[in-house]
């Protein structure tokens, strides 16, 4: 099933982004949606919405319908463009694609290592949650004291982090698929949700990094 299930995935998680992307460069393009997303408390609904449909589809993809499962994954990607129109906003579109190709050149790369690569990541996949938690932590803790010094460490470990996240989940993945443990469909969705979430914070700490402002 391995053949089979990996072209699936990154096929599902192309579209994904596909979907978020046009979602956020239409939600751009008009300034009374933007005012209506983020001038309200829409905004606090929509990054509910995020949370609800990832602990779903992580907690119950093994008992989903297929169509289910691919309706909350498109449903995710959309809501997640809905927040992603501010990239448009905010940086060049010249940076965005420069920093995008970036992106999935690093991202590809540890896809094919965590895919080829013999070693056992399980343990690495437990520090990486671990490191994590504790982003989490010195992302809440800098609302406070808005160091400059610590959003440029927290960047940078993310990146490293989520690459990380690559790797791990890549052949996790593979082994879901050998050990079928979830039906093949659901799979290749919750396989591309994974990869999805791994790519994307890659991309918007890079942009984050070097992204050029459009302001």
């Amino acid at each position: 099933m391995e053949s089979k299930i990996m072209p699936k995935v990154f096929g599902w998680m192309f579209i994904g982004l596909i979907v978020t992307f046009a979602t956020g460069f239409f939600v751009q393009s008009n300034p009374k949606m933007i005012e209506s997303i983020f001038g309200s408390a829409w905004f606090f609904g929509i990054i509910i919405a995020e949370f609800v449909l990832v602990i779903l589809l992580s907690a119950r993809i093994r008992k989903m319908k297929p169509t289910t499962a691919r309706i909350c994954f498109l449903l995710y990607s959309f809501v997640s463009g809905l927040t992603f129109s501010t990239i448009f906003i905010t940086y060049e579109m010249t940076s965005i694609i420069f920093v995008f190709l970036v992106a999935a050149v690093i991202f590809g790369v540890f896809a094919v290592l965590g895919s080829v690569t013999k070693k056992d990541l399980t343990k690495i996949g437990s520090f990486l949650l671990m490191a994590l938690v504790g982003i989490l932590v010195c992302v809440l803790l800098n609302l406070f004291f808005h160091s400059e010094t610590l959003e440029l460490v927290l960047s940078i470990v993310i990146i490293i982090v989520f690459i990380g996240f690559t790797a791990y989940d890549v052949q996790r993945i593979k082994w879901l698929s050998d050990s079928n443990a979830i039906p093949e469909e659901n799979l290749a969705i919750y396989g591309a949700l994974q990869l999805y979430l791994d790519f994307i914070n890659i991309f918007l700490e890079l942009l984050r990094l070097f992204g050029n402002s459009d302001n």
